[in-house]
C-alpha cells in the first residue's frame, strides 16, 4: 500500500484487559467472558468491567465466608432449584455477619406520606373503538388508514349515535361484533398510546384524531371510568416495610463490601468505582 508523504496511522486496537486479582487469587479471563453475558452495556469493555467487578466481588466474599470457617447449606426451593455451595457461603455469611433494623411503623407512615401517588388502585376504564389496521413498516397502508379514520371520525362527529354502525362496518378487530365496545381496560392491558389517549378523554367523547399504534389507527370513545382510590396505610404497610428493609439491606451490604475491599489486595479492577454489582 502506498501511503502518502507525512501520513501517519495510529492504531485504535484497545488495550488487553489487566489480570484481575484479589488477594493473589486470579480470575480467569474465560470466567469473566462468561459472566458478562450477565451485564448488558454500551460497549464490550463496559460489559467486561461489570463482569469482573461482580466476580471480584464474589471472590472477596468467598475468601471472608472460608476465613470465618462458614459450611455452605445449599437451599432449594418449590421449583427444583439449588443454591450452589459458594451462592450458600456467600448467603450465610452476609447473614452471620450483616444485621439491619426492621422498618419501624413511623417509618413507614413517614414513606406513605411522601408518596401518596404510588399507593392508589388504578383507574378502570370502559371503551370503545374502531380499528384501520396497517403494518408499521406498510408507508402507504398506513396513510391509507389514517386517512378512512379522519374521515369516520368526521362522520361521527355529525353523528356521535352511528359508533356500533361504523365499528361494524370498518374496524378490523373482532370487537366490531359488538358495535366496538372493549369492555372493562385496566393498565397495561392495551397499547400504550390507547391507554394515553383514554386518560385524556371525558365519558362519552370521541377522541378527536386517530390514535396511532403498530396496529394501524384507533378511533377511540371513553365509555365509562372509574377513578382510583387511596388505599389504606394498613393495607401497604407490609409492602412499604419490606421495600424499606430492602433498601437498608442493601445499603449495609455495599458497605460491608466497601470494608472488605479497603483491607484487600485487589488488581486489575476498580471495586470502589461499583461495589453492586452482585446485588444486581
Amino acid at each position: 500500500m502506498n501511503m502518502s508523504a507525512g501520513c501517519t496511522v495510529k492504531s485504535t486496537i484497545a488495550p488487553k484487559p489487566k489480570a484481575v486479582t484479589v488477594n493473589g487469587i486470579e480470575i480467569p479471563r474465560a470466567e469473566i467472558a462468561r459472566e458478562t453475558q450477565n451485564h448488558p452495556a454500551k460497549s464490550p469493555i463496559e460489559a467486561w468491567k461489570a463482569a469482573a467487578q461482580a466476580l471480584a466481588i464474589r471472590e472477596l466474599l468467598l475468601q471472608e465466608a472460608k476465613r470465618l470457617n462458614i459450611v455452605a447449606q445449599p437451599m432449594g426451593d418449590d421449583e427444583g432449584r439449588r443454591e450452589t455451595e459458594d451462592e450458600s457461603l456467600v448467603r450465610l455469611m452476609i447473614e452471620s455477619e450483616i444485621t439491619t433494623p426492621k422498618a419501624s411503623i413511623e417509618d413507614c407512615q413517614r414513606y406513605y406520606a411522601q408518596n401518596l401517588r404510588r399507593f392508589r388502585s388504578p383507574a378502570i376504564f370502559e371503551a370503545s373503538h374502531i380499528l384501520l389496521i396497517a403494518a408499521p413498516g406498510d408507508a402507504k397502508a398506513r396513510a391509507t388508514a389514517r386517512g378512512q379514520a379522519t374521515l369516520v371520525i368526521a362522520e361521527l362527529q355529525a353523528h356521535p349515535a352511528a359508533f356500533a354502525d361504523l365499528a361494524r362496518q370498518h374496524s378490523a378487530c373482532p370487537s366490531r361484533e359488538v358495535g366496538g365496545n372493549l369492555g372493562q381496560i385496566g393498565p397495561g392491558q392495551t397499547v400504550p398510546e390507547f391507554e394515553q389517549a383514554l386518560g385524556t378523554l371525558a365519558v362519552g367523547v370521541i377522541h378527536g384524531d386517530p390514535i396511532e399504534s403498530r396496529y394501524g389507527f384507533h378511533i377511540v370513545r371513553l365509555d365509562r371510568r372509574v377513578d382510583g382510590k387511596q388505599l389504606p396505610f394498613e393495607m401497604v404497610r407490609p409492602r412499604i416495610a419490606a421495600y424499606l428493609e430492602e433498601h437498608v439491606r442493601r445499603t449495609a451490604i455495599r458497605q460491608y463490601i466497601s470494608l472488605l475491599a479497603g483491607r484487600a489486595t485487589v488488581n486489575g479492577i476498580d471495586l470502589a468505582a461499583s461495589n453492586s454489582a452482585l446485588l444486581q
